[in-house]
């Protein structure tokens, strides 16, 4: 049989993804399905999502388990264009691909087969997958190379002809030698993908549908069936905590080696963990043991001393955070501006040239250019119930172990007397003292001494 298949280029076609989400994962000990399990600060199920999408598909369906509303949730989280279904019965991957069976009836030049809980598999593979729908082929199968083929489907070639996939407990010794193994994903021609789909039995050991089974039912229909080989990481899946790990070890790497590229300095890169979306600029210096959080933009030039944890921040050039600092959601520190040891943020923005260098916490606060906030110095900004916020003008100088009760402005160029308490607004350079005037009695400590020791009658 011939194609009369469009000539379209994998990037001028259309393309349904249709994404299994279904498994439970019991052996990840868990409430929660093994696809919402997270890795570089998303879940599994997002990262195959964005990727996919990242890559050209034009839909999505999500085929997942019954009552299973969380799944369902995270999937329209990131992308809110997804169609979920259902598939109510565990009775294989071609089952559960036909779960989709309306979005796959609506047509598209492109379907590919992909699996939440396969986060590794990278933009261009899903693009290689495709390529040979192209040229005409029916369906695509994922290959590698396995270490050790044990338990993955044997993929039966002539050439680059696949002939068939046969599954481990279906395969002769003959077929268990052969190390070129299904990587689980395919790509099939939209124009005959329901077709043969609906055409897959379950005359196997499991009783199962199938959806390798594809493969001879599209050679036995004339169409050509072909493999994409990756590399094995890339076929990597999920099961158990130890395989999440191990998936975490993995696109670390691969982030890692991406910052490096960019011109990111990482002076011990293995000990920086970065997240899914951690945007680094060039020149930035990362001190070993940092945390990125998701959310953070690390702009060109600046500093990230040792232990520090960044979340949800904005860090401009030639900005300095650290050691021990931890910027949490909403933080902003301007150009130049300086995060020391043990300082918090919170939704705080420090203005540029602005110093924070010792043991404090700003919560709930705009700190103007070129301020100083001292050492132990607060901003108390809950009362329990409520956050309120705290204005420190340009050039304002706290003075240590201070406490900035919020809500409360500190006008520009105020000083702030070390140890207050400041309940009440500071004009523009004031200066304010909240604190209890000092006694000092002489001979008092020598006296408490003697009848300390008296008493003891020593």
């Amino acid at each position: 049989m011939t194609s009369n298949h469009s000539p379209k280029t994998s990037n001028t076609r259309s393309c349904l993804a249709v994404v299994l989400a279904a498994g439970e994962g019991t052996r990840m000990k868990s409430e929660k399905p093994k696809v919402l399990h997270h890795v570089a600060n998303r879940s599994l199920l997002g990262h195959v999502l964005a990727t996919l999408t990242e890559a050209g598909a034009t839909q999505a369906a999500v085929v997942i388990g019954p009552d299973r509303e969380d799944v369902e949730k995270e999937a329209l989280k990131i992308l809110p264009g997804a169609r979920i279904f259902v598939q109510r019965e565990r009775l294989g991957t071609g089952h559960a691909v036909l779960s989709a069976r309306e979005a796959l009836a609506e047509g598209s030049d492109d379907v590919i087969v992909a699996y939440a809980d396969t986060p590794l598999v990278t933009i261009e593979t899903f693009a290689k997958l495709r390529a040979p729908l192209s040229d005409g082929a029916a369906v695509v199968a994922m290959a590698f190379e396995a270490r050790d083929p044990t338990g993955y489907g044997r993929l039966i070639t002539d050439g680059d002809q696949l002939l068939a996939i046969r599954e481990h407990k279906d395969a002769s010794a003959a077929e268990r030698a052969i190390t070129l193994c299904n990587g689980g994903l395919m790509a099939i021609r939209g124009d005959v993908a329901l077709s043969l789909l609906e055409r897959i039995g379950n005359s196997n050991a499991k009783g199962e549908y199938y959806l390798t089974d594809i493969v001879e039912i599209a050679r036995e229909a004339g169409h050509r069936a072909a493999i994409a080989i990756v590399p094995e990481e890339e076929v990597h899946g999920v099961n158990d905590r130890a395989q999440l790990a191990a998936a975490e070890r993995m696109i670390q790497v691969r982030l890692r080696e991406k910052a490096l590229a960019a011109g990111v300095t990482l002076v011990a890169p293995e000990t920086t963990f970065l997240s899914h979306d951690t945007r680094l600029g060039q020149d930035v210096l990362v001190e070993p043991h940092v945390v990125f959080g998701p959310g953070v933009t690390v702009e060109a030039g600046a500093v990230i001393h040792s232990f520090s944890y960044l979340e949800g921040a904005r860090i401009a050039a030639g900005a300095v955070i650290g050691p021990y600092a931890r910027l949490r959601p909403g933080a902003s520190v301007g150009p130049k501006a300086k995060v020391g040891n043990f300082v918090e943020l919170k939704n705080t923005e420090l203005g540029a040239g602005a110093k924070v260098n010792h043991l404090t916490y700003l919560g709930d606060a705009s700190v103007g250019a070129g301020a100083n906030i001292g050492a132990g110095a607060i901003t108390c900004n809950y009362d329990g119930y409520n956050k309120y916020r705290t204005e420190i003008g340009e050039g304002a100088f706290v003075g240590s172990n201070s406490s900035l009760v919020a809500p409360i402005s500190i006008g520009a160029g105020a000083y702030v007397g070390s140890g207050s308490v400041v309940t009440e607004n500071v004009p523009a350079d004031a200066l304010a003292l909240g604190r209890g005037r000092q006694v000092v009695k002489e001979g008092w400590a020598a006296n408490f001494r003697s009848k300390a020791r008296a008493a003891k009658g020593k």
